[in-house]
């Protein structure tokens, strides 16, 4: 409402003419984002995908009311983005993960061991732990989700087992794995970063690395090594919540894969039930730090890497127990630090 009020009065100084409510709503969603067009025609094809999305918003949520949609949805500042350019900026290609466990090396990864979930905890939230970093922000501009969620895990394994939560450098993954198969903004394997890290030495401190949200020459330096990688585990076997849930109970937030086509973008809060969502199309990394259940619907607790304005500042609940719905089972891994 404030926003609202904001935006209002600064129209009011430029134009006299009636405005309606979307106007004064689109003017307070910019003003919130930052959003500033170069030209009048792209602030016009900007707003016609933002009324589109608005649209699409409110009638999920009235779905959300009545009880049968699981989750609410939200403008953010995606919301002027096109299907395109959501696909080419943020997701991942559908083939670098998708062929990832067929084409690597190897080097430093060893299968999970399952225990059974029997006497497993009901919920885990690694955060009550102090041992998850505050979320980032990889930017509308590069597709570098697999480096947060390789550095999260890292992270997070860190605090857990050396006593200290490091912030470590998103950006020496994206300028210096191409070697190992990753494309930078364009997109990377989880696994094979840990490769990276494993033969390099080590991920340096984000202070001294810090994220540019761009390809860029190498420019890592050992002596700001900060944190280092002995190995890696693959949870096995994939498609398997149970094995999932072990390994993030018994072991710590658990880098993973999913679809996110559909709403997801959108989303704002609530358990992510989407049926429709796909286990094999895999095009953005994230990280469980945690699971749990909520009005009766079992859920994953997932830290995305697309700013604390997205989902529940920055989390989504994923559904859990449903057949392993969009994958989030599939292509997972936590490291040996």
């Amino acid at each position: 409402m404030k926003l609202l009020l904001i935006a209002a009065a600064s129209l009011a100084v430029v134009s006299c003419a009636s405005l309606s409510l979307e106007d004064l709503e689109f003017h307070a969603w910019k003003l919130k984002f930052g959003k500033v067009y170069r030209t009048p025609e792209e602030e016009a094809r900007r707003k016609e995908i933002w009324l589109s999305t608005r649209r699409r918003v409110l009638t999920h949520n009235i779905l959300a009311d009545q009880g049968i949609k699981t989750y609410r949805m939200g403008m953010n500042h995606f919301s002027d983005m096109d299907n395109d350019e959501y696909h080419n900026t943020l997701l991942l290609r559908n083939t670098l993960l998708s062929n990832a466990t067929k084409t690597m090396a190897q080097l430093g990864r060893t299968p999970s061991k399952q225990k059974g979930v029997a006497m497993l905890p009901k919920s885990v939230d690694w955060r009550t732990k102090s041992c998850v970093t505050p979320v980032k922000d990889q930017t509308q501009q590069c597709g570098s989700c697999w480096a947060f969620s390789t550095t999260g895990a890292l992270e997070s394994h860190t605090c857990i087992y050396k006593g200290r939560l490091p912030s470590l450098s998103e950006q020496q993954l994206v300028d210096c794995s191409r070697s190992y198969g990753n494309e930078g903004c364009n997109g990377g394997y989880i696994d094979r970063a840990y490769e990276y890290v494993i033969k390099t030495g080590g991920v340096d401190t984000e202070d001294s690395y810090p994220y540019e949200a761009e390809d860029d020459t190498c420019r890592f330096k050992r002596s700001a090594i900060s944190v280092s990688c002995k190995g890696y585990t693959e949870v096995k076997p994939p498609g398997e919540e149970s094995a999932l849930q072990e390994a993030v109970a018994n072991e710590g937030p658990v880098s993973v894969a999913i679809d996110a086509e559909n709403d997801f973008r959108n989303y704002q809060s609530g358990v992510y039930d989407e049926p429709s969502c796909s286990r094999t199309r895999l095009n953005h990394a994230m990280l469980v730090v945690g699971y749990g259940t909520e009005d009766g619907q079992d859920y994953w607790l997932v830290k995305n890497s697309w700013s604390t304005s997205w989902g529940e500042d920055g989390y989504i609940k994923m559904s859990r127990n449903l057949d392993n719905q969009c994958g989030i089972a599939s292509y997972c891994f936590f490291p040996q630090v």
